[in-house]
């Protein structure tokens, strides 16, 4: 079987709020200039926000599955680091800056890489955790090159996955429980007991397997090496959600999606299904499946 050809880049990013020189670093796993009006690049959209694409490599098998033949076969799929994650450039003097961390930033962002690689008349977007969140704002604000959208444990409102994270709480156990609220009380959120509390929901409704992959490792490494995104836009943890995405929802322009889109979490979820599906029903092109056992 001929090896996938992988090649990897930056691109300059300009963007009215940026106080200096931006790139966007991305990798490629497959060949773009084979692309066609049925096979179609994928664009892999990262979460956090503020962790890095690593966690999401396992997708890049997609390309050597379709074995680069067949008219359903995906010719390449593009991950890339998002400005301030990552390999892309880095901007920690806008911690906790909420006016200048949005996801029109984001989006634009989407905008100049599709442009750059000169895909952005034919292309399917694959958003997981805040990827989808962002990824859905931009199917239903509208891009004439989507043609099929995938939103991956994506919540539709924070505010709902804000009530699905505290319900999954419950299933903590209870010292465990009670350290994240006394902590929260407190404020002590760089406490080791507190991330240890963290550490235990990501083993439970996060990543499943463990000892954690090295990729989903990887990103979490970038995230702890610099937490400007995640903080604020955030918060200090997943249940604790304090940042300008706080009260952020897209419930109200799904209808606006007019791609056929697809649905995935799973049995052991922080995004829980009965917090996420209803809200995407006016999406009149979607499809839905939850992974049993698979996190």
């Amino acid at each position: 079987m001929t090896e996938t050809k992988v090649t990897q880049g930056t691109v300059a990013f300009k963007y009215p709020t940026l106080p200096k020189p931006c790139e966007t670093w991305y990798k490629v796993h497959g060949d773009l200039s084979s692309s066609s009006s049925t096979r179609r690049p994928l664009v892999v959209v990262h979460g956090g926000p503020g962790l890095s694409h690593n966690y999401l490599l396992n997708l890049s098998h997609l390309v050597a599955a379709g074995g680069g033949h067949g008219d359903s076969s995906i010719p390449a799929i593009v991950f890339y680091d998002q400005i301030g994650s990552g390999l892309s450039t880095h901007l920690r003097e806008k911690r906790l800056d909420d006016s200048f961390w949005t996801v029109e930033l984001f989006m634009a962002e989407l905008d100049n890489l599709l442009d750059h690689l000169g895909i952005s008349s034919s292309f399917d977007l694959f958003g997981h955790s805040w990827g989808g969140m962002m990824g859905s704002q931009f199917a239903a604000r509208g891009h004439p090159g989507l043609k099929r959208l995938v939103l991956a444990n994506a919540p539709a409102s924070m505010p709902l996955f804000a009530a699905s994270c505290g319900a999954l709480r419950k299933h903590l156990p209870a010292d465990v429980d009670d350290a994240i609220s006394r902590h929260e009380r407190d404020g002590t959120y760089e406490d080791p007991e507190y991330q240890d509390a963290v550490t235990e929901f990501y083993k439970r409704f996060v990543c499943r397997v463990f000892p954690f992959p090295q990729d989903f490792l990887d990103a979490l490494d970038w995230a702890e090496k610099d937490d400007t995104v995640y903080r604020t836009m955030n918060g200090p943890s997943e249940f604790t959600i304090t940042g300008n995405l706080k009260t952020w929802s897209v419930i109200d322009q799904v209808h606006k999606i007019n791609v056929p889109t697809l649905l995935l979490n799973a049995e052991y979820d922080e995004v829980d299904d009965r917090y996420v599906f209803v809200s995407y029903q006016r999406v009149e092109k979607m499809g839905q499946t939850t992974r049993m056992n698979k996190n």
